[in-house]
């Protein structure tokens, strides 16, 4: 981080001088923190979209070129030539490992994968009909309670073994709340199966029989695990960091981070698309796609398009040519292409590619819309789709909360406000109200 030039702010005939600070790509950042000192006035920026709340050398996006790096490495490089806990490696500790190092990190993560047999009875404290998300929350925030060895946050090595159980136990954690739902035993992990085998046997596999797990679904949802695994500053990001700045354990904050990523508009995204293509299947299906659009382009309809644009991404999302590419490998594994919501789905890609309505708007599928796809085909069921989303993302919000902690210049979160209410005045008895 550099600094090579000031900007200058003129407020009420005075001008006040900040330095501009320069990252390693990217915009320049304008350090306002002595602003208020200075000229007794906040800025006002609702959504933080021109805001830099922090220093990070995590993730790097360019929403105008449709770019996503991890540590550097390019999103497309690493769902080709790395699996998922080789990037929760390198999210963690910034750097690829060796197969020295991966042997090592995989052997610890599959050691702890099983979670305390009291904590399995919160389960039975559900509906058995609650949205997964409401048990994740749950479940992931008493994780505090059982491991009490691992909270301290200014011990590293308290640090370390948070973060291996969380990317270790989240697989089980959300199994079993499928399971649940379901009505059926949980499985516990296995540790010759590699992560996203074992997440599958646990979501799929009964006592009943033996489950072998397709190598092609296993590699897909691998994909969609190294896909969602960091995105920069979004919201969910953020909360981990504002409940984080506070000192919270590390538990309590992934659990907040679950509990902003089930809105529709962040991880329930992929649900809602699915939502979307259920409703224009009892519609009609492929037949009724026109009115569909007819509606989408009427702005006063209320009809939207779910799964295309993206609010950061200005060009194509550069994680949705990779899930593309998965999704027709999936549906061409099981045979899929002719069922009728696959079907009605590729067809709507198809217009929203050519029709200039959609193509002048950057309306590009995105991520969420073919992660949807490839898990409906998997047989994952669609409200557990933004529970995976969290399994994904729980790796990125340890990196996230783990270079906070160790950021020096990091305070706890209080963002200002423009207030708009009522001016001082007087509290009557109320005779006299």
């Amino acid at each position: 981080m550099t600094t090579q030039k000031n900007a200058t702010l003129s407020l009420d005939g005075q001008s006040y001088e900040f330095p501009v600070l320069s990252g390693t790509i990217g915009p320049d950042v304008i350090d306002i923190r002595s602003l208020y000192a200075k000229s007794g006035a906040f800025t006002f920026d609702p959504g933080f979209m021109s805001t830099a709340a922090c220093k990070s050398s995590i993730t790097y996006i360019d929403g105008d070129k449709g770019e996503l790096m991890y540590r550097g490495y390019p999103i497309e490089q690493l769902a080709k030539n790395a699996n998922f806990l080789e990037t929760c490696y390198l999210l963690k500790n910034g750097e690829l490992p060796n197969q020295a190092e991966y042997d090592v990190f995989e052997s610890t993560v599959r050691k702890h994968t099983m979670v305390h047999e009291q904590l399995t009875r919160l389960y039975q404290g559900f509906r058995r009909d609650a949205h997964p998300m409401a048990i994740l929350v749950g479940v992931v925030g008493a994780l505090s309670a059982y491991y009490q060895d691992s909270l301290d946050i200014n011990n590293p090595e308290h640090r370390m073994i948070a973060a291996i159980r969380l990317i270790a136990k989240m697989p089980t954690i959300v199994a079993m709340a499928y399971k649940y739902t379901q009505g059926q035993p949980f499985m516990f992990p296995r540790n010759d199966l590699n992560y996203a085998e074992n997440f599958l046997h646990m979501m799929f596999a009964t006592p009943c029989e033996e489950y072998k797990p397709n190598p092609v679904l296993a590699r897909a949802l691998d994909r969609i695990l190294i896909l969602h695994a960091d995105h920069e500053q979004n919201a969910s990001t953020s909360t981990v960091r504002l409940s984080g700045s506070s000192g919270a354990n590390p538990f309590a904050c992934i659990a907040a981070g679950i509990a902003c990523l089930w809105g529709p508009a962040h991880g329930g995204a992929n649900e809602a698309c699915l939502v979307m293509l259920d409703d224009i299947m009892k519609q009609g299906g492929v037949a009724k796609i026109g009115e569909f659009i007819d509606k989408v382009k009427d702005k006063n309809s209320g009809v939207k398009l779910m799964g295309f644009g993206h609010r950061v991404y200005k060009n194509y999302d550069p994680r949705a040519t990779l899930m593309r590419e998965t999704c027709h490998e999936v549906l061409n594994e099981l045979g899929l292409q002719d069922d009728p919501m696959f079907k009605l789905a590729m067809a709507l890609e198809k217009i929203a590619l050519e029709d200039e309505y959609f193509v002048s708007r950057k309306l590009y599928p995105n991520v969420d819309f073919y992660s949807g796809i490839v898990q409906k085909a998997m047989g994952i069921p669609v409200p557990l789709f933004t529970g995976i989303f969290a399994l994904a993302r729980t790796i990125g919000w340890i990196a996230q909360w783990h270079e906070m902690i160790g950021d020096p210049e990091q305070k706890i979160g209080r963002p200002r406000q423009l207030y708009t209410g009522a001016a001082q005045r007087d509290v009557k008895p109320i005779a006299q109200r």
